[in-house]
């Protein structure tokens, strides 16, 4: 339709209209009411306190002897703050602490003062309030620079120290006393001599006593705190003249997440005899890049704490001895990053991993500190060159902004095309919309948790329930043999429910047991002994292929065009290569979770987070032994989804319904999240090799290429997933001959299942690595070949489909000129010819994406529409709301189609026993099938009303109409249902369309990358995206946004680490990256500076309903322009290192894929190979 533009901010109208007192076209009041604090509280003093409960007993003194008193009598006592640490021993290592105090009201450990060339800090005190005090010391002028140097260290910490919301409430004495290798603040204090102080009781008094940290740390998590000693505050000494201190850390992501190394580094100079430093010798490896320092200067004291390189915070000791004494220059630095090799020889089988990336961070964060001491030493004069201060460049990140740009449609009345709000989104943000576990439990309801495996392949020899059903309130233990049904999930009948005599990978469920509470439920499960029979694992892609271990075919999927080796001998130039794409995974923020209810006759209610309540209620039935019908599946909303819980949800439905049948109890299992990511599968793994022909001139001309996936132990759905890798392999490229191979790989890991693009990203990511090789080969800017590459209108895919309504030239155009990319490219190599250590990449990346289950049976919706004598009308549809909006778009095809306003329109839930036999809420799909389900629902009570409607007259109000039409006797109930004309491709006679239709986008990304350590911010993100006619932009552009900020996840961030030949400190078959503790998804400070979303204008979609296009999955791949972008900034770096032409780099771009792509002479000199390549878990 001929819409109106509109050009937004990244705020929304709602933010805005709020902002500026206004609310849905209403005046709202300017300021909240004033709400007093109880004047019980202001009248409140402290307390004394000690709570006796069940498992432990909660102190609270008032005073440092009443604390030390606590402590004598109860040594092992834990000492609780913020509960950051022993919470987490309690949840998921299931410690038991008897005596918990909390020391905050006592005054000692809470005070912060300034006192004798030391700053005093209260070991109780939260860091926020550490952080306030020490800014304000630095701000008045209390310290002076020189003396402030150890507290801008420990503040330079504490900006990346976890997030707001703990160091609200952690304290400085648990970062101490914790003694984890990685933490972020004892480096400072080791490397600033700070003493510690504690107090214990002895002869009925305070008896203190003072310990250099240098000295507190024994061994991993062992110190030297005496029996009933606390720790009562760290005296943190002031810098002087000449005394340099500087902070460092590395994660996986900045914000909110623990060291991969951290540091600080002090060193005390001396004005020394220039010429007697002259003729001073040092060794050193000579680093070119080793700028020169300011001369005169001696190392009188040095000292380099580090955290992530040994088994407790530790000093340097080889290097400190190095430095101290010698001149500060470029031969000493150059010998001490040498020598930092030898203080920390990490081996690949250290704890963590990433050895070869520790040590290098630990030699750049030297050479960064090199730079900063020399450029203070200058006083900011040209002693060091303006391209090596980028070294110590702060990372500074301003407010985000960004544009979105879309049409409306202009119509008053009509709802379709409307920017309309999420219709939970209030209820969502004030935290009033239910989830399965605010469900109010119902009568005599139990919790139930999984036995699971704990070997990674064997048989089962014995399992022995008995030490957990003595355990209080549990009720029982079930497994394979109280399955009354079959013992069978899934669709291909190669999954047990629970395993019966063989286990095929760690986490696999064996029983489940049923308590009163959860947590109860949790720990009885633990007490479940089972012994095995341990068999030999296949543990990644390349076990699988050694082995010739494969699901589905084992032929394997072909898809092909041409003659790729006539093609191939026509090119003039071959290259071949490798790409790897690690898993992912959903992270939804509500983990697998159902309740089963049991009711007359063998009937069951099953409300479930899934996405596919026709699968749940089948694979009920099945394991209940009784007929479909007799299982209700009923879905209100998930708290997301992204296709984890399209199968996998249904394993622990029918898990939970095998209990409540069997006790004929209500029985809710939620799933912790350490056990979800263990348990219930990511993204596949793929590792693909290609082989692409070209002429000089850069076009295209074969493509061969073969496709790994790594499938876990069972099928789920495998098969299709690398159905669709193998389908969008061409991306948006003609190429004449393509043959693409695929196999899927049996591995002892949890079956891998559906996520967001569905083994398309995985595909696409493999062409565009292949188009990327070629780029570099050739010398030519990826975006020229890119774009002379571009399929045309009428052009057939290799997989025989035509494309029509082909819009990607245009996207492609627009999004270049909107993004000003020609002008930015030119504006970047500015910036990379004058900076050293920070570089910058732009690119642009395309994608294509197919619409439609590619199993032809599911591309079906139905609906239900009733409507109410007062003109309301409720609907049900066969799709779920998971976040993503379906239910508000569907209100408005409902309203649309019946001409009544959204507000009359509502949807209650997902429901089988209303709209039976649907397909699951996925593949972009369920606007489409639902959508034009519920419209010819409409249509069907809109033509029974029309003949009422035209003895009306003009205008009549839409509840007059229907009171009147109940009157009349009209049907005012109608099913819809549609089924997707012209799709369904076979594998096996290779006909037949694979789509219904294509979605075209592209994105534009420029990036900053800092060589030094691998760290990269996003400057800009552009995104050209065609949705057709929007059926409404505020949701398409929310999905787009979604999209591109999981995708940059999964190619940037988010890696899955899995024990295997490759990462032996790992148990073999487990997962490393548990929870997000050492898991990290994109936070608020890694989503783009600057994001600029634009739907492209006049591209209806004849195949979808009112002319819209799915927009779930498509724009997920765009992120893949964030990953190019880094690599073209890791490629300028190489070229100042002469290294030229193509080069490998995995997915995801991790920092340290990132800096150990960048071969220096710094990695050389801590014995990294130049071609090293980080391992990963494919």
């Amino acid at each position: 339709f001929d819409g109106v533009e509109v050009s937004s901010s990244t705020a929304s109208k709602v933010r805005s209209d709020v902002s500026k007192g206004q609310c849905c076209g209403k005046k709202a009041k300017a300021k909240a009411p004033e709400v007093p604090f109880p004047e019980a509280l202001q009248k409140y003093q402290p307390q004394t306190l000690e709570i006796k409960g069940a498992r432990a007993t909660w102190h609270r003194p008032l005073t440092l002897m009443e604390l030390v008193k606590i402590a004598a009598a109860h040594p092992g006592a834990k000492l609780v703050v913020g509960n950051t640490e022993v919470g987490i021993e309690a949840r998921f290592k299931f410690c038991n602490y008897p005596v918990l105090v909390s020391p905050t009201m006592v005054p000692e450990l809470n005070a912060l003062s300034l006192e004798k060339g030391a700053i005093s800090l209260g070991a109780a005190a939260p860091l926020t309030r550490i952080r306030e005090y020490l800014t304000g010391l630095v701000a008045s002028g209390k310290i002076s620079e020189k003396q402030s140097g150890s507290a801008v260290a420990v503040l330079d910490q504490l900006r990346w120290f976890s997030s707001t919301q703990i160091r609200n409430v952690g304290c400085l004495g648990g970062n101490v006393v914790t003694a984890s290798p990685i933490s972020d603040l004892c480096p400072v204090l080791l490397s600033c001599n700070a003493t510690l102080t504690f107090a214990r009781l002895e002869e009925g008094k305070v008896l203190t006593r003072d310990l250099p940290v240098s000295k507190f740390f024994l061994d991993y998590r062992r110190v030297d705190l005496r029996k009933g000693e606390v720790l009562v505050k760290v005296a943190l000494p002031v810098t002087s003249e000449l005394e340099f201190v500087k902070a460092y850390k590395q994660a996986r992501r900045r914000e909110d997440d623990i060291a991969i190394v951290t540091s600080c580094m002090r060193v005390v100079l001396s004005r020394g005899d220039a010429a007697n430093e002259a003729k001073e010798k040092v060794e050193s490896s000579k680093i070119a890049d080793v700028v020169a320092a300011p001369s005169g200067y001696v190392i009188k004291e040095a000292m380099l704490g580090f955290g992530g390189v040994w088994k407790t915070p530790t000093r340097a000791s080889k290097t400190e001895k190095l430095l101290t004494g010698k001149p500060w220059s470029k031969e000493t630095i150059q010998a001490a990053i040498s020598e930092l090799a030898v203080d920390f020889p990490l081996n690949p089988n250290t704890p963590g991993g990433m050895s070869e990336y520790r040590k290098t961070l630990c030699a750049s964060f030297l050479y960064k500190f090199y730079i900063h001491v020399s450029h203070a030493l200058a006083g900011g004069t040209s002693a060091v060159p303006a391209s090596h201060l980028s070294a110590i460049t702060q990372f500074h990140r301003p407010a985000s902004k960004g544009q979105q740009n879309f049409q409306v449609n202009p119509s008053q009345r009509q709802a379709i095309g409307k920017p309309v709000s999420h219709r939970s989104a209030y209820l969502q943000v004030a935290g009033e919309a239910e989830y399965i576990d605010d469900l109010a439990p119902k009568h005599k309801m139990l919790f139930s948790a999984l036995v699971l495996s704990t070997v990674p392949h064997g048989d089962i020899v014995k399992v022995d329930a008995k030490a957990a059903l003595a355990m209080p309130g549990v009720h029982g233990y079930f497994g394979a043999e109280d399955v009354k049904g079959h013992n069978q999930v899934g669709h291909w009948g190669d999954e047990e429910l629970f395993a019966s005599k063989t286990v095929h990978c760690v986490g696999q469920p064996i029983g489940i047991v049923v308590a009163d509470t959860h947590r109860q439920a949790v720990e009885a499960a633990k007490a479940v002994k089972v012994d095995y029979k341990q068999k030999p694992a296949l543990l990644n892609i390349e076990d699988a292929v050694r082995a010739g271990s494969f699901l589905g075919e084992q032929e394997g999927y072909t898809l092909e065009r041409g003659d790729t080796k006539a093609g191939f001998a026509k090119c003039d130039h071959v290259v071949e290569g490798e790409m790897r794409v690690g898993g992912q995974e959903h992270f939804y923020l509500e983990t697998q979770a159902s309740e089963c209810i049991p009711g007359e006759n063998g009937e069951m209610t099953v409300i479930a987070s899934t996405q596919n309540p026709n699968t749940t209620i089948e694979a009920v039935a099945e394991n209940l032994g009784v007929s479909v019908h007799k299982v209700v599946c009923k879905v209100k909303r998930m708290g997301g989804g992204f296709g984890g819980k399209e199968t996998r949800s249904v394993n622990y439905s029918a898990a939970a319904a095998v209990a409540a049948g069997a006790l004929n109890r209500p029985v809710r299992i939620v799933v912790e999240r350490n056990v979800d990511m263990a348990t219930s599968g990511q993204r596949h793994a793929f590792v693909g090799k290609y082989k692409v022909g070209f002429n000089q001139d850069g076009k295209l001309q074969a493509l061969d290429v073969t496709l790994y996936s790594n499938a876990g132990w069972c099928l789920d759905l495998s098969v299709p997933v690398m159905h669709r890798g193998l389908f969008h392999i061409d991306n948006v490229y003609w190429i004449p001959n393509i043959r693409a191979f695929g196999r899927v790989c049996k591995t002892n890991m949890p079956s891998h299942t559906a996520f967001r693009g569905f083994g398309g990203p995985q595909g696409l990511m493999v062409a565009e690595a292949a188009i990327d090789h070629v780029a570099r080969h050739l010398g030519m800017p990826g975006h020229e070949l890119r774009a002379m590459n571009l399929y045309g209108e009428g052009q057939k895919t290799h997989f025989n489909q035509v494309l029509t309504n082909n819009t990607i030239g245009r996207a492609w155009d627009q999004c270049k000129k909107r993004s000003g990319f020609d002008a930015r490219l030119q504006k970047v190599k500015a910036f990379n010819s004058a900076s050293r250590w920070r570089k910058r990449g732009i690119a642009l990346v395309p994608t294509k994406f197919g619409i439609a289950f590619t199993a032809k049976f599911m591309n079906q919706g139905g609906a239900l529409v009733h409507v109410y004598t007062d003109g309301s009308v409720l609907v049900t549809h066969g799709g779920t709301e998971m976040g993503q909006g379906l239910h508000t778009k569907m209100i408005q095809v409902a309203a649309g189609a019946l001409g009544v306003p959204i507000d009359m329109v509502h949807i209650a839930e997902t429901a089988t026993d209303k709209v039976p036999n649907t397909s699951p809420t996925a593949a972009s799909m369920s606007s489409d099938i639902n959508g034009m389900a519920v419209f010819r629902a409409c249509e069907k009570i809109a033509a029974r009303l029309k003949p009422l409607r035209d003895t009306l007259p003009k205008g009549t109000p839409w509840k007059e109409i229907v009171h009147k039409a109940y009157f009349e006797r009209i049907n005012l109930s109608a099913q819809g249902f549609y089924k997707v004309p012209d799709v369904g491709y076979d594998f096996k006679t290779k006909s037949g369309p694979g789509f219904s239709y294509f979605s075209f986008g592209v994105a534009c990304a420029e990036v900053e990358v800092d060589v030094l350590t691998g760290d990269h911010q996003i400057l800009r993100a552009d995104i050209v995206m065609d949705v057709g006619n929007s059926l409404n932009p505020a949701i398409d552009i929310g999905q787009i946004e979604g999209a591109f900020t999981q995708g940059m996840g999964l190619f940037t961030m988010e890696e899955l680490v899995w024990g295997d030949s490759d990462h032996k400190w790992i148990r073999p078959g487990n997962l490393f990256t548990q929870g997000p503790g050492a898991y990290k998804i994109p936070s608020f400070n890694d989503v783009p500076l600057d994001l600029r979303i634009s739907l492209l204008k006049n591209a209806p979609n004849p195949k979808a309903i009112h002319s819209s296009k799915a927009i779930g999955e498509p724009p997920l791949f765009l992120a893949a322009s964030v990953f190019y972008a880094i690599k073209n900034a890791v490629e300028a770096a190489r070229v100042d290192h002469g290294l030229k032409g193509a080069f490998p780099m995995d997915s995801p771009a991790t920092a340290e894929r990132i800096r150990m792509t960048c071969p220096d002479e710094i990695t050389k000199a801590v014995g990294v190979p130049s071609k090293f390549r980080p391992l990963g878990s494919w």
